[in-house]
């Protein structure tokens, strides 16, 4: 069967690129043809821009712009380096399509052809950014007798503003099949008066252990603290000093920009590394859903605290639905409580059922057609 996928797969951000991976290598072990659909509209196309200026006050002459560019020019040309890593990701293992799209209009104009349409995973519905807006991450550019359904789709925050409601209830209800990655998603969509939505595991848990371990397969024979903090938190920072006072482990990091309290930092590297510091991690702290994700698969103990953007919904709902909610703390943390071993055993056979249930909801979405 011909499928194709579309969601946020070349973000040059680790979840994005996995996640993107993870549900099509599925498919694909499934038995089935499968494509990303590669859409890339204006809105995800800037990343390390080297001529960009991110800042409007820099934008009023031209010598403020020169300036701004001159000062920012020799980050820019060095972060080129991980966008190399990235981009050699998506070449050796996303199945793009031949076309690249720029808007839904194109999609609809040349429709990029399959028997099935899944939009999802990740943060494909959040308002707070475009691509929540986007009518082509809600599959709108599929004609009506195409089987169209969502997998894993986040909305990432609790609620979405009135302004938005009517539309966005519109574009879900055109979908045959709808899942979401939260059960706070559920309740959203139920807000909406659509009541058949289900809840559903990202798509790198459909995948095991081993599989990861072929794209993780980087030695990192050192013992370490793994940081993978989208804000530069004071408190992943505290907690991270006091474990490593406490264990004697390294602090490593896989943040763009290296953080001034990290050992070693791996800035330029792709999800190839990621994946392998997780596994090789004595303990993970991060404000980044992905790196609790794959903390369980490979059993680290691991923290989470919250982002200052309002999306953490993604990491609440994770941690209380596999009953690790403990693993999810603020600046009132008892150290001894962080540091004790997480016991696995219950989280795995809750995920383990969860994998099921989603694994079947997919293979409903398939048999549609037939």
């Amino acid at each position: 069967m011909k499928i194709c996928t579309i969601t946020c797969h070349d973000v040059y951000n680790h979840g994005a690129s996995l996640q993107a991976y993870a549900l099509q290598k599925y498919l694909i072990d499934s038995g089935h043809e499968v494509k990303i659909i590669n859409y890339k509209p204006d809105y995800l196309s800037n990343h390390y821009n080297l001529f960009s200026i991110d800042n409007p006050k820099w934008e009023k002459n031209i010598f403020l712009k020169s300036l701004y560019l001159i000062l920012k020019f020799p980050y820019r040309l060095k972060g080129l380096k991980r966008k190399n890593a990235f981009d050699e990701f998506t070449s050796k293992y996303l199945r793009l399509t031949k076309n690249q799209y720029t808007s839904n209009t194109e999609l609809k104009e040349n429709l990029p052809q399959a028997d099935v349409y899944f939009c999802g995973s990740d943060q494909i519905w959040n308002s707070l950014h475009k691509n929540g807006k986007d009518p082509a991450f809600y599959l709108e550019f599929v004609p009506g007798n195409k089987i169209k359904a969502s997998y894993a789709a986040s909305f990432a925050i609790d609620s979405i503003s009135e302004e938005l409601a009517d539309i966005v209830r519109k574009r879900v209800e055109r979908l045959d099949a709808v899942s979401v990655r939260e059960k706070s998603g559920v309740s959203i969509l139920k807000e909406l008066n659509i009541k058949n939505s289900v809840n559903v595991v990202d798509p790198v848990f459909l995948l095991n252990k081993l599989t990861w371990d072929k794209i993780g397969n980087r030695v990192i024979d050192e013992e370490y603290i793994l940081i993978y903090d989208f804000d530069n938190s004071n408190l992943i920072k505290k907690l991270a000093e006091e474990i490593k006072r406490k264990t004697g482990y390294k602090i490593f990091s896989v943040n763009p920009i290296k953080l001034k309290y990290v050992d070693k930092a791996f800035s330029f590297d792709g999800p190839e590394t990621f994946i392998s510091l997780i596994k090789h991690s004595k303990f993970v702290i991060s404000n980044s859903y992905h790196a609790a994700v794959f903390s369980i698969i490979y059993e680290k103990n691991f923290v989470i605290v919250n982002r200052e953007e309002s999306i953490n919904t993604r990491m609440r709902d994770l941690l209380d639905d596999l009953n690790l909610r403990e693993r999810l703390i603020n600046y009132s943390y008892d150290i001894h409580q962080v540091i004790k071993d997480i016991d696995f055993k219950e989280c795995k056979s809750i995920l383990n059922e969860k994998i099921s249930f989603s694994k079947h909801y997919i293979n409903k979405v398939l048999s549609m057609k037939q």
